[in-house]
């Protein structure tokens, strides 16, 4: 029996005694209703009665009056007479509107109205006007005829009275009679509804019984599945290379794997129930303050986190591993987080691998610059020895002097060369504003040489200075590498653009051009779409031969190079690492066709970028 059947026999066994309890109830409610009306005209025939008898009392007071009064002639006498004959035919109307359902009784009102309608015209108005005028009442004819009216009166209001309550009598048999019948129907229901609500609720019990332990045998062999799941993720979790540990909702640890035991320097029975920030110490390599957990974040963020770069974890013996590591909740079927996640790596090694890397590709590119640069500075002091020469031997005052600033001039450029040389690789411990259009007129200057033996022609589009916050070390020597290639692949007679576009907030970025050519012609202002932060872009076109697309898949990938023996394949990857450092983005687009080949890269670099402490 699955969830839907079994909450199907619950509504039926809930469901049945609500039923019969809702036709017990009708059945109950049509027998009240049917006493209540009876009820009801019994109460209607009371309310005859009592005003028959108001009326008759009215009639009796009427007719004492009237005898009163003609026996005495004394008016006083008359007053019960008057104030009776005021009333008694509204009282009469009343009773004649109480008749309701007894339509029996609307004759003889009507008889009742008529003589007693007679007997006050016939008898008492006469009667009073002659004991008025001083005439003799005792007249034995005429009191016998006042009393022949009156008795008829008295017969009409008798048969009322008679009628109502015989009618009176008759509703409470009848009201009798129904209470028994609703008990014996409330007692033939109560049975039958019990009889048919136990026999339905067996027959359901009797299935739900057979389903339970139907279940109970699945949730066995369920229960055994599962603890062999159980070995199976234990044993993975044991066997797995990273460290994994796992904590519940208050962040508090409950199972550690081997390496994450071996890496933390803690045991299972040691870090148990033990905050994770305890256990998992971690802070960031360079400023040594305490980093977030991840778990810590998972909390706030309600999704999958991770640490940032250059996080050092302190073991409980106080050595220290760089790790790279990651947070995710654990959810129950409400989506609400019951626990946490943490799978950590010691990278501790690929760190040294990446910054000997780094520091190899940064000796690369000096070596590939040194020869230039002994040119470009060579050239300059020859120039300064021809003009000592000059002055030495012979020249004038006048000539000296022109000598004199064309030295100073070629000293100058010397000096020029040095500082951006020196500038290359003078590492700063914190970001500071850079103007890029400087830099880059710096980076071009040494290169010129290059650009000479190369073939290559140079142009740039940098109409006004533009400042970021970086490492002016690190972008050289991002910018160095990407010209250097830029021209390398422009081939003899090539060209190559460097221009810079300040982006405002919220700008689109050019993230490169879908025809090189194109791009390199209108400086590469072409956009995806991509909303941005204030800052700038750097685009470094080409009109080479371009790069193909199964070439393009790899280019930033460590070790991939196009230049054979005089490649190293960092160069593209480092660049990218120092660009996601500085929170920018790095794009390149190429175009092989005949008529618009050329390469196209784009460096976004924001205003004021969230620095991250390493790479990507």
């Amino acid at each position: 029996m699955n969830l839907r059947q079994f909450n199907s026999v619950l509504r039926q066994v809930f469901l049945l005694p609500v039923v019969a309890l809702l036709v017990v109830a009708g059945a109950l409610y049509m027998q009240i209703s049917a006493a209540n009306a009876t009820v009801d005209l019994i109460q209607e025939s009371d309310a005859r009665i009592s005003q028959a008898t108001l009326v008759s009392k009215l009639i009796v007071d009427e007719e004492s009056g009237l005898r009163g009064y003609e026996t005495t002639g004394d008016a006083q006498f008359l007053q019960p007479f008057t104030e009776a004959e005021s009333h008694v035919q509204n009282e009469i109307q009343s009773l004649n509107a109480m008749a309701g359902a007894d339509a029996d009784m609307k004759h003889d009102l009507t008889d009742l109205h008529d003589s007693h309608q007679t007997w006050h015209d016939g008898f008492a108005v006469p009667v009073i006007a002659q004991v008025r005028e001083g005439g003799k009442t005792d007249d034995v004819a005429l009191n016998l005829h006042g009393k022949v009216l009156m008795d008829a009166v008295r017969h009409d209001l008798n048969d009322i009275i008679h009628k109502a309550e015989d009618n009176r009598m008759r509703r409470i048999a009848q009201w009798h009679q129904q209470v028994r019948m609703m008990l014996l129907v409330l007692l033939f229901l109560a049975l039958g509804m019990g009889i048919l609500i136990g026999m339905f609720t067996r027959n359901r019990l009797r299935t739900v019984s057979a389903a339970y332990r139907t279940s109970l045998e699945i949730l066995r062999r369920r229960a055994e599945e599962i603890f062999q799941s159980e070995q199976r993720l234990r044993t993975t979790l044991e066997s797995i290379g990273d460290g994994v540990i796992t904590c519940d909702a208050d962040g508090r640890i409950q199972m550690m794997n081997p390496v994450a035991r071996e890496l933390t320097g803690w045991n299972q029975a040691e870090a148990n129930g033990h905050p994770l920030e305890e256990v998992f110490h971690i802070v960031n390599e360079t400023s040594r303050k305490t980093v977030e957990t991840p778990v810590s974040k998972v909390k706030r963020l309600d999704r999958v986190v991770g640490v940032a770069n250059h996080t050092v974890l302190i073991r409980k013996d106080g050595t220290e591993l760089n790790i790279a590591d990651s947070g995710a909740p654990i959810r129950d079927k409400n989506g609400e987080i019951i626990g946490m996640v943490l799978v950590f790596r010691d990278i501790t090694m690929e760190r040294k691998t990446q910054d000997a890397l780094i520091a190899n590709e940064k000796l690369a590119v000096a070596g590939r610059l040194a020869a230039t640069i002994a040119h470009e500075i060579h050239n300059p002091l020859d120039s300064v020895s021809n003009l000592l020469y000059l002055m030495r031997n012979g020249a004038t005052p006048e000539e000296s002097r022109q000598f004199m600033d064309m030295a100073e001039q070629e000293l100058a450029r010397v000096t020029q060369i040095s500082r951006a040389m020196l500038g290359l690789y003078r590492e700063s411990k914190a970001p500071v504003v850079i103007d890029l259009k400087e830099m880059l007129q710096e980076i071009l200057l040494l290169m010129d040489r290059r650009f000479i033996e190369l073939n290559v022609s140079v142009s740039s589009d940098m109409p006004q200075p533009v400042s970021v916050a970086a490492f002016p070390a690190e972008l050289r020597q991002v910018f160095t590498n990407l010209i250097a290639n830029a021209a390398e692949a422009a081939s003899p007679g090539g060209q190559v653009r460097v221009s810079i576009r300040a982006k405002a907030a919220g700008a689109s970025q050019a993230a490169g051009a879908s025809q090189a050519a194109g791009a390199f012609e209108n400086g590469g202002t072409d956009a995806t779409g991509q909303k941005m932060p204030a800052g700038a872009t750097v685009i470094i076109a080409d009109n080479g031969s371009g790069i193909a697309a199964d070439v393009q898949r790899h280019l930033f990938q460590p070790f991939f190079t196009t230049k054979g023996e005089r490649g190293t394949g960092l160069g593209l990857w480092v660049s990218r690492g120092i660009i996601n450092k500085h929170g920018g983005t790095i794009s390149l687009t190429s175009d092989t066709s005949q008529r618009g080949h050329g390469t196209v890269v784009s460096v976004f670099l924001a205003t004021n970028p969230m620095i991250s402490a390493g790479g990507d």
